[in-house]
């Protein structure tokens, strides 16, 4: 990132403004209409789309299609075991709130009246958690969508143009007194500042979590931490469109 500080090295050894290392496979299960698997560090997420000919009953009728999302974490996914919450009987609330700024981030991408009376289903499962979960999901599962919208205007199950843009979304924050991109789990844990933002492709913000788990934040530590997520957003969209023209899909 240009004009931007270079304090000090972190922990892996990556500038401030530096991404961890980002991975791409599409089609990563046969089953699912597209899917992503998309490693982002030592995280990992599978964000796969199903669509079905129906909408919720509130939709009937309307012209209007959904898209909902469920997210998961693998017992597996931490060093410590957590506990499968069909187990429990219940989801916890960090998967709620999760789920929902998922779902409500790809509508945000896509034209629901253009899509006719189709639901489209993303899961989102972490099979391994290093920080960024939700981020992560939310890249990984943007490319399986639009890997599902072209496969469903060829078959002619909806009509061209429900994309309207493509999405990132990335963590920043102060750490030792430095804005940071992309935090890892170490990072996360011990930031002064946390934060979560959502972008598509022309820049436009879509949703900006953020949390001062010390002292308050200045709007000059604001400006930096969304010129940092606006840099690595960018990047990793650039990155889904080269993996999509790889794939023979873009």
């Amino acid at each position: 990132m240009k004009g931007s500080a270079q304090v000090a090295k972190r922990h892996d050894q990556r500038d401030p403004s530096e991404l961890r290392e980002v991975a791409i496979t599409l089609d990563y299960t046969e089953m699912a209409l597209a899917s992503c698997l998309i490693e982002v560090g030592k995280t990992k997420v599978i964000c796969s789309v199903s669509a079905e000919d129906r909408v919720p009953p509130w939709l009937r009728g309307k012209g209007s299609g959904w898209l909902t999302a469920e997210y998961a974490m693998l017992p597996s996914a931490t060093r410590e075991r957590t506990a499968r919450e069909a187990v429990r009987g219940k989801q916890g609330g960090r998967t709620v709130e999760i789920q929902r700024l998922i779902g409500r981030s790809l509508r945000s991408s896509i034209d629901l009246r253009r899509l006719g009376e189709i639901e489209l289903i993303v899961d989102c499962d972490v099979i391994q958690a290093d920080g960024g979960t939700r981020t992560a999901s939310i890249t990984g599962a943007s490319l399986a969508l639009r890997l599902a919208l072209k496969r469903l205007e060829r078959a002619e199950r909806v009509r061209a143009g429900v994309l309207m843009s493509a999405l990132g979304a990335i963590s920043v924050g102060i750490v030792d007194g430095q804005p940071v991109l992309d935090l890892d789990y170490r990072e996360d844990s011990s930031a002064e500042v946390d934060m979560n933002v959502v972008m598509n492709r022309e820049g436009e913000y879509v949703e900006i979590q953020g949390t001062a788990e010390g002292a308050p934040f200045t709007k000059s530590h604001l400006v930096d931490l969304l010129k940092l997520a606006e840099f690595g957003i960018k990047e990793l969209i650039t990155r889904g469109d080269e993996a999509l023209a790889a794939h023979g899909e873009l």
